[in-house]
């Protein structure tokens, strides 16, 4: 998105998210779908944390993670969250708000069995967000469960998927003499359609 883009208003925000993910893909050297997520406990206290990005459909944003974990909680009791995608390489960012609720069904099967053991191991392993002892305690579940569960280990019940759906988008490009552009997409809710404007710098 640039200056000389004049039609901005008939793009739609999430296949261009899908195209400057696709661009920093070729030129980001580390996990170019990482997103900084930020959720707020029971006080409005914020928390903010790395993820990663594992699915764009045409509405929603997916991420996976332990249901027991402290993002989930958080998520589970004020569905709603925000993240930021920010690419160096590319000199552009993302802001993304809006409401979450689980994807918990064969779409969050399908990506658990497309993990690699270890990692499916790991989601059964690991109690996320609560105190453990020792490292080494870590590694003997992950032993124990290595046997008990073979090679082909299900999703754990306590495992899956989230999806945030968007009512803001914001895209930031940077721009000569810090006069980067700007453009934002927004609704009163997922169901409406999309208004978009340019922002100042």
């Amino acid at each position: 998105m640039s200056d000389e883009v004049e039609d901005f208003k008939t793009v739609n925000p999430m296949e261009l998210f899908n195209s400057w993910l696709k661009e920093a893909e070729n030129k980001e050297l580390n996990d170019p779908n990482a997103i900084a997520l930020a959720t707020v406990d029971s006080t409005g206290l914020p928390n903010v944390r790395m993820v990663l990005l594992k699915g764009i459909t045409d509405q929603s944003f997916i991420f996976y993670t332990n249901y027991k974990s402290v993002k989930a909680e958080e998520i589970t009791s004020s569905p709603k969250a925000s993240f930021l995608i920010h690419w160096k390489s590319i000199r552009r960012q993302i802001r993304v708000r809006g409401f979450v609720e689980k994807e918990d069904g064969p779409i969050a099967d399908q990506y658990f069995s497309s993990r690699s053991l270890d990692s499916r191991i790991g989601a059964w392993a690991s109690r996320q967000s609560q105190i453990v002892g020792s490292r080494q305690e870590l590694l003997d579940s992950v032993n124990r469960l290595t046997v008990e569960l073979g090679t082909n280990p299900p999703r754990p019940p306590f495992w899956g998927g989230f999806k945030i759906t968007p009512i803001e988008i914001e895209f930031w490009a940077d721009g000569e003499a810090r006069l980067h552009n700007r453009f934002r997409w927004s609704r009163s809710d997922t169901k409406s359609k999309w208004n978009v404007c340019r922002l100042q710098p």
